[in-house]
């Protein structure tokens, strides 16, 4: 099994360039399911999320071609034969579920293995199913599998979300592309993942409205599948905010390449908060060093406001602020795993319920071992080495593995000392 080791204090400085986003690209390579051709994604992150739903693809009787070197894959799911996502793919990434709504709306009928991935809190496909079920699929959960059924199709309807759910308007959007008839979605997710995949359909033919708005009507093109366009994915915004940390906790300047900085607004302005200066370009973010780190409030929510997966990043950064800052994680009811390491390199972090409060400048951080339990957690314990006295090597990096493309050769590039190694 891989570690890193890090070894602390370290300058950095120069610029990094950011990766496609995992979490558009996901949905993306699902959405390939409606296409009748091959198609060119460009900007394809390499880590093994993105590697695994490929497998998935392949499994279901598609096929691909991917450059690792150019970050492009050629895929074409025109002979898919197969309906059914396994557990054996399933079980390592929650993304799978997002085969079910196209698979559904092609073939009237699938069975999807119920998803794993990050234990980061209970994330129930209730809201996807529901959804499905308002479009006349008839579903039926057997043995830890969605079993779905549309003989006549998948119809248009009118889908009002409970609550906000992004996997969950993915998979809708998807199915109501080739569903019969016109689907409104009320109360849909507007992140910039969601506004790429519905950009995508549209581009190919499918009639969206309301694109990047809680608000988005779909006509459904019976069942036809559609020619999809060539595409790159967008910038990943939390790759980008993880290094825009990095910057911040090490207090040294460095430029952010290849973003889009509309979408990091929320991290840019808690990085204001605490007395960073932001300067943006078209393409880039500059983050600028500071006389005095001040403490921060946050409050995880849905796009546009503080995402979810940069609160254990903040944490991190909050150990180095003058002063006593708090997360309340209102997403996720299980996503402080990363404290209990955190306090092995000796921050001050109270938890209460899903409120932490972070006491910054409470002695220094010292490296040790720890351990990675979440893909975002294990982002908090790199950022936490960067600055604490000695070593400190970070096991089960392979959650890390799963969203930070060659993390370990962007770190070294700018200064950092990260190496890899095999226990």
């Amino acid at each position: 099994m891989e570690y890193l080791k890090i070894v602390g204090g370290k300058d950095i400085s120069g610029s990094v360039v950011i990766s496609g986003a995992k979490n558009a690209a996901l949905p993306l390579i699902a959405c390939t399911i409606l296409g009748k051709n091959e198609i060119t994604i460009g900007n394809l992150p390499n880590v093994v999320d993105i590697n695994t739903f490929l497998k998935l693809i392949k499994k279901l009787g598609g096929d691909f071609i991917k450059d690792a070197k150019t970050n492009t894959a050629k895929i074409n799911t025109s002979a898919i034969n197969n309906t059914t996502a396994t557990y054996d793919i399933v079980k390592t990434m929650r993304a799978s579920i997002l085969v079910l709504g196209p698979i559904l709306a092609r073939f009237g009928h699938c069975e999807v293995s119920l998803p794993g991935g990050c234990a980061i809190g209970q994330r129930p496909v209730d809201l996807h199913l529901k959804a499905l079920e308002q479009m006349g699929a008839k579903i039926e959960i057997l043995h830890g599998y969605i079993k779905a059924t549309a003989p006549n199709g998948l119809k248009g309807a009118k889908i009002v979300f409970d609550k906000v759910t992004v996997g969950g308007t993915e998979n809708t959007v998807m199915a109501a592309a080739l569903a019969h008839g016109t689907t409104t979605i009320i109360n849909a997710a507007k992140e910039p993942e969601i506004v790429q995949l519905c950009e995508v359909l549209a581009n190919s033919g499918v009639n969206i409205q309301g694109i990047g708005t809680s608000k988005i009507i779909i006509e459904g093109t019976g069942q036809k599948l559609i020619d999809i366009k060539p595409f790159d994915v967008i910038p990943d915004r939390i790759e980008a905010g993880t290094y825009m940390c990095a910057a911040a906790i090490r207090n040294q300047k460095l430029k952010i390449d290849k973003v889009v900085p509309l979408h990091l607004e929320a991290i840019i302005s808690k990085l204001e908060e605490m007395n960073f200066e932001v300067l943006q370009d078209e393409n880039s973010v500059t983050i600028l060093p500071t006389n005095e780190i001040k403490p921060v409030n946050i409050i995880t929510t849905e796009y546009p406001g503080f995402p979810t997966d940069m609160q254990a990043q903040f944490m991190a950064l909050a150990t180095q602020a003058n002063g006593t800052s708090t997360i309340d994680e209102r997403l996720f009811e299980n996503r402080f795993m990363h404290v209990s390491e955190l306090l092995r390199l000796g921050a001050d972090i109270h938890l209460n319920g899903n409120t932490a409060t972070i006491n910054g400048k409470k002695g220094t951080l010292n490296g040790t071992d720890v351990m990675a339990t979440d893909l975002r957690a294990s982002s908090a314990l790199v950022l936490a080495a960067l600055v604490a006295q000695g070593e400190t090597n970070i096991h089960r990096i392979y959650h890390l593995d799963r969203g930070y493309e060659n993390l370990e050769g962007k770190l070294s590039k700018i200064g950092a000392d990260v190496k890899r190694f095999t226990e």
